[in-house]
């Protein structure tokens, strides 16, 4: 008797008809592998857009800034403290000319931190985060102010305690949605504060405020406002990147001549980054984990249809064995099937996922990346692999006599 010989091409067509006679079952089948590609594609846009919004805003900075916090933020580790941040001190402008007189060409920039109610004739904001800064503040962070936007404080107006205000690009269109904050007056603290800069956008937040809608007061009218002097951050800024480490150590020194040296932390903004990166990488990756059980959820999917579909097609199986089919043959098209199933519902998912992030990025940051889409196409194809096995192997083992007779 002649045996049959079908190349792999003539089995991908045949197991390509077989899963086209039922278009519903397919697309049901393919479900599971459909939602855990989505799913996974999604979390992975947003931990990879999570980070790039993370290192644009520290790039904004600059490599060459020191950051001065009370508290220890950091564990030996260099990870974050874990436990609570035990603040005992609080930094005034006495340690600010410390600084200066021992530091000198660093541009030394304290940071005074409120929350205050804000309105204006049209709105009113509540508990707006308003920054009490120095006039170098502005330009050494790269807030930039269009022409047309007004400009940053100056040294005269930080002197004075000039009511005057800058405020966030999302911030100014609230307060005055019918037409231009610039040169209007604002209250905070029942005082009139004139508008004099709009920040330029500057786009999506973690979650929380983004500078979009910050208020910038001079650090003199914050310290009136406060009723205190406190300074919560002092910012270093090092001419020379390449002197970040020295002058950090310097810091450290002048810093324990008036503090011990757990009552504070000074770090840079690549320390900063670096920690805040790894805890966005170990929640992506295990948000992404959880996502993928739908992936073996829908795998189990596939390997019972699959065999359910063994079962209804054992009398065509019965018959192809009895002309001569090999059942390496058998098992090739039913491997072919269940991996087909798994790629369709990879490349839905890709789809779906993709769409997914164009909308979720108009809101959030999130970015597709070529590698999070190759690896979970290629999840999804072993998905139907390993599960189609079994199926497969049923199929090719049964007796084409017991086949034929089947009912």
């Amino acid at each position: 008797m002649r045996t049959l010989k079908p190349s792999l091409s003539d089995l991908l067509k045949s197991s390509l008809r077989s899963i086209s006679k039922n278009k519903g079952r397919t697309v049901l089948t393919s479900l599971g592998i459909i939602i855990g590609v989505t799913s996974v594609i999604l979390l992975t846009s947003i931990g990879n857009g999570l980070k790039k919004y993370v290192s644009d805003q520290f790039e904004s900075l600059g490599t060459n800034s020191i950051f001065i916090s009370p508290g220890k933020i950091f564990n030996e580790n260099g990870g974050f403290n874990q436990g609570r941040r035990v603040v005992s001190i609080k930094f005034n402008l006495k340690d600010v000319q410390h600084l200066k007189r021992n530091l000198g060409d660093s541009l030394i920039m304290p940071v005074n931190i409120g929350f205050y109610n804000i309105k204006s004739p049209f709105a009113s904001k509540k508990s707006v985060e308003t920054t009490g800064a120095t006039s170098d503040y502005g330009p050494n962070t790269n807030l930039t102010i269009s022409p047309n936007n007004g400009r940053w404080l100056t040294n005269e107006e930080d002197q004075k305690n000039s009511l005057v205000v800058i405020l966030g690009h999302q911030l100014a269109q609230d307060l005055f949605p019918q037409g231009t904050a610039l040169g209007k007056k604002v209250i905070v603290k029942g005082k009139n504060l004139k508008v004099i800069g709009i920040i330029d956008k500057k786009g999506a937040s973690l979650g929380g405020p983004s500078i979009d809608n910050y208020a910038f007061i001079p650090l003199s009218t914050a310290f009136k406002f406060s009723g205190n002097q406190d300074i919560n951050t002092i910012i270093v800024k090092v001419k020379d990147k390449n002197q970040v480490d020295k002058t950090k150590e310097k810091i450290t020194q002048i810093m324990s001549q008036r503090y011990d040296q757990e009552a504070f932390s000074v770090f840079d903004s690549s320390q900063l980054l670096s920690s805040i990166n790894a805890i966005i990488s170990t929640l992506t990756i295990a948000l992404t984990g959880i996502a993928a059980i739908s992936l073996v959820v829908g795998g189990i999917g596939i390997m019972n249809i699959m065999l359910v579909t063994v079962t209804e097609r054992t009398r065509e199986i019965g018959l192809r064995k009895a002309v001569g089919a090999y059942p390496r043959a058998i098992l090739l098209q039913f491997l072919f099937e269940a991996t087909i199933l798994s790629c369709f519902g990879g490349l839905i998912g890709i789809i779906l996922g993709f769409l997914g992030t164009l909308a979720i990025n108009k809101f959030f940051p999130a970015t597709l990346t070529l590698g999070s889409v190759a690896l979970a196409f290629l999840v999804s194809s072993l998905v139907g692999i390993v599960f189609g096995v079994t199926p497969a192997r049923k199929a090719s083992k049964l007796s084409p006599i017991e086949a034929l007779r089947y009912e």
